[in-house]
């Protein structure tokens, strides 16, 4: 039998996967408080369920960007898919598209942006941090329209990388055999060396991510694109209201899947006051802790527009490729309809805060 939830799915990956692998994939930072809340800040809410309405259809759609979603369900942007799956993001992609729906693409991907979007069937968008090297950026913006990417996510959340101790301890480092393949080889060299209680991916940051990044440079890449540009890492109303005042099309709350600043607010907690400061018609996505269709009914009904989803689309690749990141999606978008099914909310839409009731846990 095909398995029924995610956590099946992760258990699998698990037995799967090397230990610095696994432990690079589902790791947080420091104490890994962060991590554990935006698993279970979910619990703190209940369902309002409203009854005798005609449920015969439910109607997933949304539209975002300008792009008509499927399902308000996207792969997050995560680094080095063929730590996983031979195929990579290739597969991902393939996998999202069954299911109609978005997916990021990370910066450091290890297939090249040309390759993804031509086994694409979904709309993509393209993942960057911010490096020293502003021409690698401008390349990389190019080479994105010109594949046909429809929009930009600009990380925010990383000047450095967070103190990840499963990693300090394994000694991370990428395998010889994967490679963030849209970069100069020269500019990756320091994430392919392991050294003990080093991290390979903490010593690359160092060595190339900007940490002079302000506001005002966002002035900077809107000046070499025509594509929405979308920041992603917002906790907070002040950083929100900063993001439309700069241009931002759309944000995405996220704290790095707990990676980053251990103690940071769980997403969860924080979209409330991000959807609060930023006009009604502006896009607030999530990240962080979506395991099930009820997840995402519940940041929906906080206000996201969408959901952004990320370890489990790897562990879904680790045990079974491009068919379990397929039956990972295709169980959540499944969950997500029946869940508003059974609310009586049968358009994402419909749902807002009244659909929720604070169990206070």
């Amino acid at each position: 039998m095909d398995p029924l939830t995610l956590r099946e799915i992760e258990e699998d990956a698990r037995r799967r996967l090397p230990v610095a692998i696994r432990e690079f994939i589902d790791g947080g930072s420091s104490q890994e408080r962060t991590l554990a809340g935006n698993l279970s800040q979910y619990g703190r809410w209940g369902f309002r369920p409203r009854v005798l309405v005609d449920v015969s259809t439910v109607d997933l759609t949304v539209d975002l960007l300008g792009s008509t979603l499927a399902a308000p369900i996207g792969v997050a942007p995560m680094a080095y898919h063929r730590l996983v799956d031979p195929e990579g993001e290739t597969a991902t992609a393939r996998a999202a598209g069954r299911h109609g729906l978005l997916t990021v693409v990370a910066m450091f991907a290890s297939r090249t942006v040309e390759e993804i979007a031509a086994e694409a069937t979904g709309p993509l968008w393209l993942q960057l941090y911010w490096l020293r090297r502003r021409d690698v950026l401008a390349g990389l913006l190019e080479r994105a329209e010109q594949a046909g990417y429809r929009a930009l996510l600009l990380t925010v959340d990383a000047p450095r990388i967070g103190r990840r101790l499963r990693d300090l301890r394994n000694g991370f480092a990428v395998p010889p055999q994967v490679r963030a393949v849209n970069l100069e080889p020269e500019l990756m060299t320091s994430t392919g060396r392991s050294a003990v209680g080093r991290s390979a991916i903490a010593t690359h940051a160092e060595e190339q991510f900007e940490t002079t990044l302000t506001w005002s440079d966002l002035a900077w890449l809107r000046e070499r694109t025509s594509l929405p540009l979308v920041l992603k890492g917002i906790l907070t109303a002040e950083d929100a209201r900063l993001a439309v005042g700069h241009g931002a099309d759309a944000v995405v709350v996220s704290n790095h899947g707990g990676r980053q600043l251990d103690g940071a607010v769980p997403t969860l907690t924080g979209l409330p006051e991000v959807v609060a400061a930023v006009p009604a018609d502006f896009p607030v996505l999530l990240d962080g802790g979506v395991r099930s269709g009820t997840d995402a009914a519940t940041a929906l009904a906080l206000g996201a527009r969408a959901v952004l989803v990320g370890r489990p689309v790897l562990w879904g690749l680790a045990a079974g490729g491009e068919a379990g990141a397929a039956r990972v999606l295709g169980l959540l978008r499944d969950e997500l309809e029946h869940t508003l099914a059974l609310l009586g909310r049968p358009r994402p839409g419909d749902l807002d805060r009244s659909a929720l009731a604070d169990l206070g846990v």
